[in-house]
């Protein structure tokens, strides 16, 4: 059962903004977890709140404009500042593409709606974007945290606390 906790963990924090995926699956290999459903269940929990993001953008910028205007900020934010130079040099591809290791992928998201992107074309990259994240972080995890495992005699700090 404590295992299929961490499981649930592993979904909830991939689909929480800024605690990307790219962040999840070597916390949930290290934890000794298996990298195949954590690259699954971290896949799945953030393409779900991007999709959701995408779908939900007019009522999204609604509530951040009435935010900023509360706040009284104008500008842009740094992260704003990074995908507007991104979307400029490489449009949406590149924001897709860079977004989830820049500046997280719901911002990718959230920016290049606001940019002119079409919903279609958002979801199909930013979709193509986290599968190549994924894989990625689920292969550099496993043989990175694998070979230190082997080397301290380890199994993940998890495995490590519900052994004791």
């Amino acid at each position: 059962m404590t295992t299929f906790i961490a499981y649930v963990v592993v979904f909830l924090l991939a689909a929480t903004p800024f605690f990307e995926m790219i962040a999840v699956i070597p916390l949930g290999v290290a934890a000794g977890l298996h990298v195949v459903p954590v690259t699954i269940l971290a896949f799945a929990g953030n393409v779900v709140t991007v999709l959701l993001v995408i779908l939900l953008i007019n009522q999204i910028q609604a509530w951040l404009k009435r935010r900023r205007e509360a706040k009284g900020k104008d500008g842009d934010s740094k992260r704003e500042g990074r995908a507007k130079k991104v979307w400029k040099r490489f449009g949406l591809p590149g924001l897709a593409i860079a977004g989830p290791f820049f500046i997280g992928s719901h911002l990718a998201a959230l920016m290049g709606m606001s940019f002119g992107g079409t919903k279609k074309r958002m979801a199909v990259w930013m979709v193509g974007s986290l599968t190549i994240w994924c894989l990625v972080t689920a292969v550099a995890s496993h043989i990175g945290i694998d070979l230190l495992f082997n080397h301290t005699d380890r199994e993940g700090f998890l495995v490590d606390y519900l052994e004791r």
